[in-house]
């Protein structure tokens, strides 16, 4: 074989592949233009857990916005998400805001079928929008890991899709099932008596000893101190659908099961 053959053979060897995947990703969903406002409620999100939301992409959907945003808006909106750490990566909306991601060198999505995003809080309940993350903000509080002092928060019924419960200082432990859309927060444990079909983040002020327990691993993340794994990953465990432990190790979550 000659030398010229041995380059087109090198030549037809394939570099790269196109694959396609679900990726959980972010939302932060704009109603009112008020930057400063926005970027005080953004630190106080960070601050509820501050390792999670590290250089996370998010999209900025901008469906419910209730009023114009120019470009100066924008830029000063994605400067205050970079600044806490979150990197936006489009926008969502309208065709009528094209031109604006393209001024700002973002893709933009088309609008969402209604009611497919999953509110992502931190501490209070029931509450709406997504958005997180310090870079200059607050510093991260010290890890306070659970203790027999520590207030253990208990749940006796299901955790519907779209609620948010968060356990401070303490354990989180759930006697019904958690359902998909739905998110479990703790600065200790979680305990799921019941199928985990949300997202569970334990740790969440950077325990790294906190644990995840659940009878049926079916969730969309879990994450303990800021280390977190997603469905496509956890759909190959054989822990999947069974009675399961998850805890850190190094920088990876090991799932073993109970």
């Amino acid at each position: 074989m000659t030398a010229n053959s041995n380059l087109d053979l090198l030549d037809n060897d394939p570099v790269f592949h196109l694959k396609g995947g679900m990726l959980t990703m972010t939302v932060v969903e704009l109603v009112r233009q008020a930057p400063e406002r926005f970027a005080i409620q953004l630190a106080e999100k960070v601050e509820q857990a501050p390792n999670f939301f590290q250089d996370t992409p998010v999209l900025i959907s901008l469906e419910k916005l209730d009023d114009q945003l120019d470009i100066a808006g924008l830029v000063t909106l994605l400067r205050t998400c970079r600044d806490y750490g979150l990197l936006p990566v489009a926008l969502r909306g309208a065709e009528e805001f094209r031109p604006l991601a393209q001024q700002a060198s973002l893709v933009l999505l088309p609008p969402g079928r209604g009611g497919r995003d999953k509110i992502l809080e931190a501490p209070e309940p029931a509450a709406q929008t997504v958005a997180q993350q310090p870079a200059a903000a607050p510093p991260p509080a010290a890890p306070a890991p659970a203790s027999q002092n520590t207030p253990t928060r208990v749940i006796t019924q299901p955790v519907r899709s779209g609620q948010q419960v968060y356990a401070p200082g303490g354990d989180l432990i759930v006697l019904a099932p958690v359902s998909a859309g739905s998110e479990l927060l703790a600065d200790g444990h979680i305990h799921v008596y019941g199928p985990l079909r949300g997202r569970a983040l334990a740790g969440v002020r950077g325990d790294a000893g906190a644990r995840i327990f659940c009878q049926s691993l079916e969730a969309e993340l879990v994450s303990v101190a800021g280390q977190y794994k997603v469905a496509e990953d956890l759909r190959r465990q054989a822990q999947w659908k069974a009675a399961t432990q998850i805890a850190l190790e190094g920088d990876s979550l090991k799932i073993t099961a109970l």
